[in-house]
């Protein structure tokens, strides 16, 4: 597995490298959901490319930035056993290199819920996602269900702007409880991480969105939203400081 941290190294590798490429591209603080999507990557693409950087024009809330987990070598040791043969891992003023003076605005996919409760995050993923899609030139790209409004609003951008990637969506992992695995659950204590669990089973067990919101509250949650949309059922919601979303399929629920 070969390393990569200044943009210009790796458009140098880029161009040596043959064969059908794929694309995982993260923040960093890998777990087993992010193994689930290398893994899959393996299977389908002759080099299977990683690449970490925690977006800072994502972050509408500056201590949410600076509180995100980082753990590159722990993330480097899962990339090297899952086979990952290359890890872009460039800083801030390398994919910045004039500041973020030019971004992508996004279309009908960024209204509501993320779009809404954290202005401008959608402009900050797109605006990334384009530029290590241009850098990878990736067949395939693959990205969690668990963001699904996310995945949407790559999809339509991919569309949009004419990119040959193939946007390759991927089930949600959970813990036994039933909790979406995500870098932002080591922020919770123990008691955090098993309380979590409850949007899972409300998002699950209500027979509405409005009686989703009612359990979460009733447990102690701040609610962000719970909406169902394109035949899903979304939450989002803070615990212990931690906001947490999730999603399921409307046919899910009970």
């Amino acid at each position: 597995m070969k390393t990569w941290t200044t943009v210009r190294d790796w458009q140098a590798r880029r161009r040596e490298l043959r064969g059908s490429v794929g694309l995982v591209p993260t923040m960093g603080a890998l777990h087993a959901g992010h193994g689930a999507l290398v893994e899959r990557c393996r299977r389908e693409n002759d080099i299977v490319v990683v690449t970490i950087f925690v977006n800072p024009t994502q972050f509408n809330n500056p201590r949410d930035l600076e509180r995100y987990p980082r753990t590159v070598e722990q993330d480097l040791r899962l990339l090297e056993s899952l086979g990952a043969d290359e890890v872009l891992m460039p800083g801030p003023d390398d994919l910045y290199p004039d500041g973020y003076r030019l971004r992508i605005e996004g279309g009908s996919a960024v209204e509501g819920m993320e779009g809404a409760h954290r202005p401008g995050h959608f402009q900050g993923v797109m605006t990334i996602v384009l530029k290590l899609l241009n850098l990878v030139r990736a067949d395939r790209a693959y990205f969690g269900e668990k963001d699904y409004q996310q995945l949407q609003v790559i999809q339509e951008m991919v569309q949009d702007f004419f990119v040959p990637t193939e946007v390759v969506p991927c089930e949600t992992v959970r813990a036994e409880s039933g909790l979406a695995l995500s870098s932002r659950n080591a922020l919770l204590s123990e008691e955090g991480r098993q309380r979590a669990a409850s949007v899972y089973r409300s998002l699950t067990t209500a027979a509405s969105a409005g009686e989703a919101r009612r359990l979460l509250e009733s447990e102690g949650f701040a609610v962000d939203y719970v909406e169902e949309r394109w035949g899903r059922r979304f939450a989002a919601a803070t615990l212990e400081g931690v906001r947490l979303i999730d999603n399921v399929p409307v046919g899910e629920a009970q």
